[in-house]
């Protein structure tokens, strides 16, 4: 019993089942590496591989998975009992005819699926083997990424991707230290530091590293990116040493190494249990609207067609209730059908009459649409205005089953980094002591050259200003985690800095943070290297200035700020901070704060992302209890996080401003367009984001989602300390329903409703003084809502169960004021809880269709649970392309695929799916009504071959090019007026009373053609040489008038004529007439029965018959032409207008003609608020710099007009405390 007890409590409490302990937390073993005799039990647990998947079906699972997918559809499944009941019984027609194409259905989706997942499989497999290096008996040896497991020491060069979840050991720096970009994460392309565990970051080769004899303790596997808890114990001598490990050890995957030659790290979690694959949500089959109206459609010809059968059953044995019907003598039954139970007499009986009436479900259809869905995607692959010349790449679509879906989106939710903006920052000016210094342009009361272009009056600062002013400049230059990244010439040779002029750049883990240090250098104070714990910075006179680097307390999303503490090269201690005003302007106790403060909140309005900057000297006594309080937290092994913050809200206090800065994340090209188009086709977008509200709101305003009149509420973590969730939910609840009671929710999404126009309504109470509210379609600058939320407060939101019995129902209410507020704004939100917003929208009573569209592999979750998922192929990585239905190279060519691409597809398939069950309808009701000319024999009207060619090659290509290329309207059009996208919505196409229309339009067709053949062929049933029709020429009498009418109504229903659909549509009936001709003309040796020989050319050579086939097609056809020409005369749609005037304009309308003309009266005039270009700040002509005169009396700030303005003229909101100049603009609190 070598064992002592404390060892086999620990194994039990680790592997028995039901222990917390054995869930929480893993031991991974540092290179397989047994730990020391005598410290623990060495017990090997089994972790998974390191393979990715993300394809659906194996090479064995293929057929099985594929045909219970396919057989779940109902059409599939119905065909397949047909295809059977045809097998067993005898029925009145071949099995053939079901099952030929039930296979052709079957293959060709099987194909198309085997397809699409083997291009999965192959982008896994290229995941999977690629190459990976790992230290083995002291040598880097190479593996396929797949065979990685956890506990191997993995080998890393610069800009390799990290192929699994990794503790950091050591690096090529000697403090240990990392740069590592997380794009395809979080979707920041910026640099992050991470640190190698202290007693392991001098181990720089592969025997040393190799030598280490340690464990890792760490929980199992969760989806949060940014927690870690763990522990590592290094087995020193006898007695392993344990070191903390947190997030800022752990190396996620698909993260890539930067500025650092090499690390050296073990791999803790693999494959599917790495935190990047935890937050991808499973992959679940997507079905389109239109997918699932035509099951709901189904149904009812389900029901149609039991009915159907049920009838004729009845009326069968009625007709035989009579003996001398019963058996007459052509057709006696023979002794054993005698003997049989009436009740399975009648049983089978309802089975052939289902087989006969099965045609009205048309199993043709799906095969059409999943051809058209597949040869349709290629439309937007095609698309020459969706290919991006930077980065060479085109529109690519990874699931065309939804192609359809994009043009009934009601909600978009968008990522903000990278898919809005460009994530490129510049900086624009900063403020100290109230006066405003802009790079290049003044500096110190000084004008610079290139700032000829403005108007300026400055007072030079003073003695004491001046001080601060350098001491602002040198905070910026140190309060950052910013690296220098020195680039080589060709020959290999470093060229570092050289008196001053540097060949080096920078990188961050924030793309601000280096924005300030490169606008701090244009303003004279140069950041040059981190090098032995020594800050060195170039100031104006060109001197080398050491600060030597003590702590750095890290920004955190909670305290939105960070700090450093340095001590100068005099002695002196400071404590430098930066953060956002919210968190700053609370803990100063002295400096120009209402200066600053005002120009804080002009630039915030004017979309910058503003920072402001403090600083606090530290005396020895100070400095000591900052040291003990720093590390007290950070050796604490539980709630490491609270502690840390408990100890940096006391360091960060008592604070003395020194000023802000102003930097500008620059809006994607086109993006403010884009977002403007989709609200105006009556869309609501989302901003969902991991970025902080002040910066996200800045972004908002200047990408036009937040306009100058929206008024912002706000439902974030600050607000609910003040007061209860519940009674902010409320308060907002009732603003918004106050204010928006009447309107109807399209007039919220853009401003035009389709409702009869409404008065304009004064709400002073509301919404300000002298703010006008107008709910009308006259104008299109209604003042409206805009909500921003955080993570935090919406996870409170989210929550189940409030332990609060008056708080309701959370969910509903925050529902109903976002239903109200035409944008929302969610900021700090996790991958998951982005998937939980679109899973809360799509789950409200609307039910609406939803797209998500992001580019890193933090929105995968999102464009996974989302209808429609739309990746950006940007800096982020290949996560969220991979994963998307459909992959764009920018955020404007959204425009395009919905307002074009997916109105066309929409509309294409809307006919189709109508169509199908119109020809349906023709085809088998003449059956029906056959059956009572028959004594319910079950007698087929059709020829076999008509049965099972029709729905195959008779009627199908005309409307498969159909739904491929049909244009109702000119694309140029689409672009121009996204209110069209409106007439669309709702599924509007696919409603029950359309469907209604067109079954009822297909039953009088049916009911003209059978029984116009029928009474006219009463009397004069003979053909010129006095021969008789019989039962086979009627029926193909009847078949010729159905299929050149249903052929002649999808003729009439065609807008955009080309050579192809002249081709197909007339060759189409060329072909009937040419099969029919030699299907009757030849004696065809393998059928034992020549019932059509002769008879379609007896037809053709009798007078009557052609005579009855014009008028028959033209009686079918003419109600729907009246129809449609009354409707359009009388009550026209928009979409209507728009088709009258352009053939009017013969096709020029797009560049003649005004559109707003053709909506619907009163028409909304062209151009007002907008309609006007709003320029980006970066692209202003001139600028407007703000300067104080400082006085005794309280501050005045004056601002002074550029000498050049924009036609424009007032851009912004004016500032609190002052006149409004042409109409105020609520306030706004961000």
């Amino acid at each position: 019993m070598g064992m002592d007890f404390s060892t086999l409590r620990t194994l039990i409490s680790r592997y028995c089942v039901g222990e917390e302990n054995w869930v929480d937390s893993r031991t991974i073993y540092i290179g397989h590496k047994e730990p020391p005799p005598g410290t623990e039990a060495f017990i090997q647990q089994r972790f998974p591989d390191n393979r990715i998947v993300s394809s659906k079906y194996t090479f064995w699972n293929f057929i099985p998975k594929n045909m219970f997918e396919q057989f779940r559809r109902v059409a599939n499944f119905y065909f397949l009992i047909i295809f059977l009941v045809q097998l067993i019984i005898d029925t009145p027609t071949s099995p053939i005819t079901s099952g030929l194409p039930l296979f052709f259905v079957i293959t060709v989706t099987a194909i198309k699926q085997g397809y699409e997942d083997w291009l999965r499989h192959k982008a896994d497999n290229a995941v999977n083997r690629c190459p990976v290096h790992v230290v083995q008996h002291g040598k880097v040896v190479r593996k396929q990424s797949r065979k990685l497991r956890v506990g191997d020491v993995v080998f890393v060069k610069e800009d390799e991707s990290f192929p699994c979840d990794l503790i950091l050991l050591s690096t090529s720096r000697d403090d240990g230290t990392c740069y590592v970009t997380t794009a395809s994460l979080d979707g920041e392309s910026s640099h992050k530091t991470y640190y190698a565990v202290q007693d392991t970051k001098a181990y720089s080769t592969e025997k040393e590293v190799d030598s280490i004899h340690a464990t890792i303790e760490c929980e199992q596997p969760q989806p949060d990116l940014y927690k870690f808890v763990g522990r590592i114990n290094i087995y020193m001598g006898n007695e392993p040493v344990a070191r903390p490990l947190g997030s800022e050890n752990l190396l996620l995957r698909g993260a890539t190494l930067k500025n650092t030659e090499y690390i050296y790290a073990v791999a803790i979690y693999t494959g599917m249990e790495t935190k990047m694959a935890l937050n991808y949500q499973s992959k679940s089959q997507k079905r389109s609207a239109v997918e699932k109206s035509m099951n709901a459609y189904l149904v009812v010809y389900l029901c149609i067609l039991i009915g159907k059968a049920v009838i004729n059953t009845v009326l069968k044995y009625a007709w035989q209730a009579d003996p001398n019907r019963d058996e007459p003598w052509y057709n006696e039954r023979t002794e054993t059908e005698r003997q049989r139970h009436v009740l399975i007499r009648a049983f089978t009986d309802f089975l052939a009459f289902m087989v006969l009436f099965n045609y009205i479900i048309p199993v043709s259809m799906y095969v059409t649409v999943e051809m058209q869905k597949f040869l349709g995607s290629y439309f937007i692959m095609w698309d020459d205005e969706m290919f991006d010349e930077e980065l060479g790449e085109r529109a690519v679509v990874n699931t065309s089953d939804l192609n359809e879906e994009l043009g009934q989106v009601e909600y978009v939710f968008t990522d903000k980094t990278g898919t809005l903006t460009e994530n490129n920052m510049e900086f624009i000016e900063c403020c100290v002591d109230g006066h405003v210094y802009v790079p290049h342009a003044i500096c110190n009361g000084q004008v610079m050259p290139g700032a000829s272009g403005m108007d300026m009056i400055d007072t030079s600062p003073g003695p004491g200003a001046r001080e601060r002013e350098e001491l602002f400049f040198r905070a910026l230059c140190l309060c950052h985690t910013v690296q220098v990244k020195e680039e080589e010439t060709v020959d290999g040779i470093k060229h570092g800095l050289h008196q001053g002029k540097s060949s080096s750049f920078y990188i961050s883990s924030s793309p601000d943070e280096v924005a300030l240090v490169e606008g701090m250098k244009r303003l004279g104070f140069t950041y040059l290297r981190l090098k032995d714990g020594q800050m060195e910075i170039l100031n104006r006179e060109d001197e080398i200035e050491k600060f030597e680097l003590l702590e750095v307390l890290t920004f955190d999303s909670v305290r939105r700020r960070m700090s450093v503490i340095v001590r100068a090269s005099t002695g002196e201690v400071y404590l430098f901070v930066k953060g956002a005003d919210s968190s700053i302007f609370p803990r100063v106790v002295s400096g120009k704060v209402d200066q600053i403060r005002a120009r804080v909140e002009q630039n915030a309005v004017e979309g910058l992302r503003t920072l402001c900057v403090a600083y606090r000297r530290l005396n020895p006594d100070q400095y000591q209890e900052v040291c003990h309080l720093l590390s007290a937290a950070k050796l604490a092994l539980q709630d490491r996080d609270k502690r840390l913050a408990e100890a940096y809200d006391l360091i960060e206090k008592d604070l003395i401003l020194l000023g802000a800065t102003a930097v500008e994340d620059r809006l994607q090209e086109k993006a403010a367009d884009t977002i403007e188009s989709l609200h105006k086709a009556g869309m609501k977008v989302w901003v969902l984001t991991g970025d902080k509200m002040e910066t996200a709101a800045a972004t908002c305003y200047a990408s036009k989602l937040f306009r100058r009149n929206t008024q912002i509420l706000e439902l974030t973590t600050k607000r609910t300390e003040e007061q209860s969730l519940h009674d902010v939910l409320f308060d907002l609840s009732r603003t918004v329903l106050r204010q928006h009671g009447g309107m109807t929710r399209d007039a919220f999404s853009g401003c035009v409703s389709h409702e009869p126009p409404t008065p304009r309504v004064d709400v002073p109470a509301l919404t300000g003084p002298g703010v006008c509210v107008c709910v009308s379609r006259l104008s299109g600058d209604c003042t409206d809502y805009g909500l921003i939320i955080d993570g935090a407060t919406l996870s409170a939101v989210m929550r189940p169960g409030q332990e609060d019995s008056n708080s309701g129902n959370y969910k509903e209410i925050f529902l109903e004021i976002c239903r109200n507020c035409s944008a929302v704004l969610c900021c700090r939100m996790a991958p998951l809880q982005k998937a939980h917003i679109v899973k809360l929208i799509k789950a409200s009573k609307e039910h609406p269709i939803t797209l998500a569209i992001g580019d890193g592999a933090n929105d995968v979750s999102m464009i996974l649970e989302a209808h429609v998922g739309i990746g950006i192929m940007g800096k982020e990585g290949r996560q969220a392309v991979r994963n998307s239905d459909y992959a764009i190279p920018k955020f404007k060519h959204l425009k395009k695929m919905l307002l074009v691409h997916g109105h066309y597809y929409y509309i294409r398939i809307s006919e189709l799916v109508q169509y199908f069950f119109y020809k349906n309808v023709c085809f088998i009701f003449p059956q029906f009504l056959y059956q009572f000319f028959c004594g319910f024999s079950q007698q087929p009207l059709y020829d076999t071959a008509y049965l099972t060619l029709y729905n195959i090659s008779f009627t199908s290509l005309p409307i498969l090019l159909y739904s491929l290329i049909e244009q109702h309207i000119n694309m140029d059009i689409l672009k121009k007026d996204p209110s069209l996208y409106r007439d669309i919505a709702k599924n509007s196409m696919l409603q029950w009373s359309t469907f209604i229309y067109w079954t009822v339009l297909g039953v009088y067709d049916a009911v003209v053609m059978f029984f116009g053949a029928y009474f006219l062929f009463d009397n004069t049933t003979f053909t010129s040489n006095g021969q008789m029709f019989g039962n086979w020429t009627f029926g193909t009498l009847v078949f010729t008038v159905l299929v050149f009418t249903v052929t002649f109504k999808l003729a009439l229903d065609t807008h955009y004529w080309t050579w192809i659909n002249h081709f197909v549509i007339w060759g189409s009936l060329i072909f009937f007439v040419v099969f029919s001709l030699l299907w009757g003309g030849i004696i065809w040796p393998f059928l034992n029965y020549q019932r059509m020989y002769y008879v379609f050319m007896q037809m053709l050579s009798s007078g009557p018959a052609w005579l009855s086939i014009i008028l028959l097609v033209t009686a079918s056809l003419l109600p729907d032409v009246v129809k449609k020409v009354i409707w359009r005369a009388l009550w026209p749609s928009t979409t209507e207008r728009i088709q009258n005037a352009d053939k009017l304009y013969k096709g020029q309308l797009s560049e003649f003609t005004p559109l707003a003309s053709l909506h619907a009266p009163p028409s909304r005039r062209r151009g007002g608020p907008d309609n006007q270009r709003n320029p980006r700040r970066s692209e202003r002509l001139a600028k407007k710099i703000m300067f104080t005169r400082w006085q005794r009396a309280p501050p005045d700030y004056c601002t002074f007009a550029p000498l050049l303005r924009f036609a424009d003229g007032s851009r912004h909101p004016p500032r609190r405390g002052h006149a409004p100049r042409g109409g105020a603009g609520p306030e706004t609190s961000v």
